[in-house]
């Protein structure tokens, strides 16, 4: 189920995913994890934004990633992939948004369920579940 959510300090609805999606997934502010990116990003010679400092930054916070099995491209959606994970914490990206689950909840501060995700962020421990009917 979606769950909105904004952290922004001063509330903005702006393309801020890559933040709103780490704060969400190790659980800290928005300030924060907009800190760890950009010094990510600085130390990299990037934007904090670029898809290589958001995968540094999750990595060096104890995430590791995997695509998501292409079978059903276009039909398996950020909603179903909550559905089948109904425990624990993901960070799905789609190409060119980021979106993190928790316990099987959607945290976005739009409903991104329909979306289709192609890379998978999870904890070392608990490994994102595959339902083969669906894809």
């Amino acid at each position: 189920m979606w769950k909105e959510y904004n952290p922004s300090p001063v509330g903005r609805k702006t393309g801020d995913c890559a933040v709103r999606a780490v704060a969400k997934a190790i659980d800290t502010d928005w300030e924060t994890a907009y800190a760890l990116l950009a010094m990510n990003g600085f130390a990299m010679g990037m934007m904090p934004n670029e898809p290589a400092v958001f995968a540094a930054t999750l990595r060096k916070n104890g995430f590791y990633r995997q695509a998501i099995p292409n079978t059903c491209p276009d039909c398996y959606t950020v909603e179903d992939f909550a559905k089948d994970n109904p425990d624990g914490v993901f960070v799905l990206a789609t190409g060119t948004h980021a979106v993190t689950i928790v316990d099987g909840d959607i945290y976005d501060m739009y409903d991104s369920s329909a979306l289709i995700p192609i890379t998978v962020w999870y904890e070392k421990d608990n490994p994102p579940k595959e339902d083969d009917d669906e894809l």
